[in-house]
């Protein structure tokens, strides 16, 4: 089966690829030819993921499926959620993570979770998947693999950030590891 990725983060579509395996070809959207930045104007997870979807089908008119993804963090009340990407400005994770930990240096609670909404639009339907996984904020950068704030997120029951975890371990527990596996199931089923 072939689907369209509606993405442009060679990272995101290197694990969904590990993820989803040899039975699913998943092509970019770099591979379809769409170089615009698509939209991401939704105020949920899953209002971005359908508004990036929808806008596949509707200028290339292939069958696709996309992600939106976030960070929450219990202390700032949910934030950087769906402004994950451009928390301390445009798509710049460095920044992004030096904004984060400046954020948490006088709180206790760094309790956090990551969130990935997956809409899948197939044959005129659409369905939507969710996977989160819990865990804190570390104090500082930790590890060399993973992006945006794998290097400061611990999952729980880990004393390692993502960033420290070898991608098929980090793609067992993640979030979007949980969402591509439940789409995955989904697509086995038809």
């Amino acid at each position: 089966m072939e689907l369209v990725f509606a993405t442009n983060n060679a990272h995101k579509l290197e694990e969904v690829r590990q993820i989803l395996g040899d039975r699913f070809t998943v092509l970019s959207l770099k591979e379809i030819g769409c170089t615009e930045d698509i939209p991401e104007t939704g105020d949920t997870f899953q209002d971005n993921a359908l508004q990036k979807a929808r806008y596949v089908k509707e200028h290339y008119g292939y069958d696709c499926f996309a992600d939106d993804t976030g960070l929450e963090v219990k202390a700032l009340d949910g934030a950087p959620g769906v402004h994950s990407a451009r928390y301390a400005g445009n798509h710049d994770s460095e920044a992004n993570v030096s904004k984060l930990l400046h954020e948490l240096e006088k709180k206790s609670d760094r309790s956090a979770q990551f969130r990935t909404v997956v809409a899948l639009l197939l044959n005129g339907q659409e369905v939507l998947f969710e996977g989160i996984v819990t865990g804190r904020i570390g104090t500082e950068r930790h590890g060399d693999g993973g992006f945006g704030y794998d290097p400061v997120f611990i999952p729980d029951g880990y004393d390692v950030t993502f960033s420290e975890m070898p991608p098929e371990s980090k793609n067992l527990i993640s979030h979007r590891g949980r969402a591509v596996r439940k789409l995955a199931d989904y697509l086995k089923l038809l």
